[in-house]
């Protein structure tokens, strides 16, 4: 922490032994750090990844952990980062957490004190989230019952909880993310008639629903911009650039302003003043490996990089391009370019992204950057099923893993080739969680496309993720329906997770394959790439395999990420040298 006037430190915390997750200041003097680390629980099997909240005293050093398991809380439970809101005396968070295995209730943290956490209100088994005002009030619950598949809102009204929306859904497709400033409202997400995200209110009164406030035909609302208390005063748009719009037009004036003055890179809003005369902003993009500023109305200050050593004659750029498909579907791409005089010919990445409902902005990619600077161009697919390019080219990839998903890789190959960009006879594919499923099944399905393949915690044996996905949260669970509806629409052929599994064809497989794997994969285990290599291996093809010790699923630690990188740099050698 560094004070902006001197520029000189003023404190400092060692987090290499955890992940930090989100900081903010709730004073000048206190700051509160969400982390997560993976660990063992006691008398519970495997390991957890585990999210805390703690407070940190700039004058005084002290940290204090806000909950802990066994506390005064159920001690088997994971998360523990949530702050839903503040005392208004400033001495306690407000933080959701089960108070036994089935009751999930609101707790009154010690904010400065190592002291058991107080009960502000039970909640019950199907609780999953809380709203509270500014003066110490509970306004509102929600509840999602995985049984009846019943998604409700209750309000709570002269000591009573009044539901005032409700709604049958296999899992929820509406957003409640905030307060309007007024707290007479909950902010909610969900889709308009053009089938983008949009912003409303629900009035805790009645439950009555807004018109749309912030609406766009052809931009979602991504997220909306809220302070500790969750009070919303803005919303930022999807789009490969990020937009923001505010209630307060001269802040949304003073954003377009800065996006102008940096063009062709991404600007993220990283914090404020309370009074907006100053903000952070992240700027990073086709000149920038990350930088961050502090922007008072008038020029920015710059105040450090994410990356010191990245200089910006390092960095390759980003460029936009769209393509139509083999069925007429319009695929926007981010393109990555090696410095090279002219664009033909080149070495190709195909770099499918997770999710995979998700997509790619552009900033400082390290594997796009990584193969741009080996001379590849780097190609980033929006394929359909991704986000944030509207609800149809999403729900268009509904049931289409390793099918018409597929395609649309394919055929970024194929315009690409009839450009002269890219050489058909050097073109790879990589990528992570789905974009390493995507790598596996670009081998098998067009096994004659593709020179190398890079899967990292990627998966591959679908109906194995499945039985995990069924194991670890219950048949019941909405995040099972969500996955069945993603995979195959709800409704799976006896065959059919058999036949999008490349597990199951690794006979076809032609191209060397490298699979690299977090051992603390919580999302994607490692035996989906431990029995990958054994189908490889039984067939005797060209693997090899790469275990990251203690390597989580995003790879956040930078040991385990260089070691991918090495293990990826001698690969890709191999193959083109």
């Amino acid at each position: 922490m560094f004070d902006t006037n001197t520029n000189k430190p003023i404190a400092a915390l060692n987090l290499t032994s955890i992940k930090p997750q989100l900081s903010y200041f709730i004073d000048e003097n206190r700051l509160i750090l969400v982390t997560s680390k993976n660990t063992r629980i006691g008398g519970y099997r495997g390991r957890h990844d585990i999210s805390t909240a703690v407070s940190f005293n700039v004058q005084t050093k002290d940290v204090y952990r806000l909950l802990e398991p066994g506390n005064g809380i159920y001690k088997g439970q994971t998360r523990l980062g949530s702050i839903v809101g503040l005392s208004s005396n400033g001495k306690f968070a407000y933080m959701p957490a089960y108070t036994s295995e089935a009751t999930y209730s609101l707790m009154k943290a010690f904010i400065d004190k190592r002291r058991t956490p107080r009960v502000f209100k039970k909640g019950t088994s199907d609780t999953i989230d809380f709203f509270v005002e500014n003066k110490d009030n509970l306004l509102a619950r929600e509840r999602y019952d995985n049984e009846d598949d019943l998604h409700r809102i209750e309000s709570y009204i002269d000591d009573e909880w009044v539901t005032i929306f409700s709604e049958n859904t296999p899992y929820k497709t509406r957003a409640f993310v905030g307060l309007t400033p007024d707290y007479k409202s909950l902010v909610m997400l969900a889709q308009n008639d053009a089938g983008r995200w949009a912003y409303y209110t629900m009035a805790l009164s009645d439950g009555k629903i807004s018109e749309a406030l912030f609406n766009k035909s052809e931009k979602d609302v991504e997220n909306v911009l809220t302070d500790v208390s969750r009070v919303v005063y803005g919303v930022q748009y999807s789009g490969f650039k990020p937009t923001y719009e505010f209630f307060d037009d001269n802040l949304t004036k003073m954003f377009d302003e800065m996006r102008q003055q940096s063009p062709h890179d991404s600007l993220h809003l990283i914090d404020h003043t309370p009074d907006w005369k100053k903000v952070v902003v992240k700027i990073e993009g086709s000149t920038s490996s990350g930088d961050y500023f502090i922007y008072d109305g008038k020029e920015f200050q710059y105040l450090t990089s994410a990356r010191q050593k990245i200089s910006p004659e390092n960095v390759h750029q980003i460029t936009e391009f769209r393509y139509e498909t083999r069925d007429g579907v319009t695929i926007p791409t981010l393109i990555t370019l090696p410095k090279v005089e002219k664009v033909n010919n080149l070495p190709a990445m195909i770099l499918p992204h997770g999710g995979p409902e998700s997509y790619d902005q552009i900033e400082f990619n390290w594997l796009a950057q990584y193969f741009a600077s080996k001379g590849f161009i780097v190609v980033q697919p929006q394929f359909r099923g991704s986000t944030g390019f509207g609800a149809e080219h999403t729900l268009s990839g509904r049931g289409e893993w390793g099918r018409k998903m597929q395609n649309d890789l394919t055929d970024a190959v194929t315009v690409l080739k009839n450009k002269g960009y890219i050489n058909p006879e050097q073109v790879c594919i990589a990528g992570i969680s789905y974009g390493g499923y995507a790598a596996l099944a670009g081998a098998v399905f067009t096994p004659d496309l593709y020179k190398c393949v890079i899967s990292i915690n990627g998966v591959s044996d679908v109906d194995a993720m499945m039985t995990t996905e069924r194991r670890n949260y219950g048949s019941d669970h909405w995040v099972v329906s969500y996955w069945e509806d993603v995979i195959a629409k709800g409704s799976f052929n006896e065959d059919h997770l058999a036949q999008i599994s490349p597990i199951n064809h690794a006979k076809k497989i032609q191209a060397p394959v490298l699979l690299i794997h977090g051992t603390y994969d919580k999302v994607v285990p490692i035996d989906q790439s431990e029995e990958m290599e054994e189908a490889l291996e039984d067939e005797d093809k060209d693997v090899t395999f790469v275990e990251l010790p203690r390597g989580d699923h995003h790879l956040s630690t930078y040991k385990n990420r260089i070691a991918a990188m090495h293990a990826i740099d001698k690969f890709v050698d191999k193959d083109f040298n």
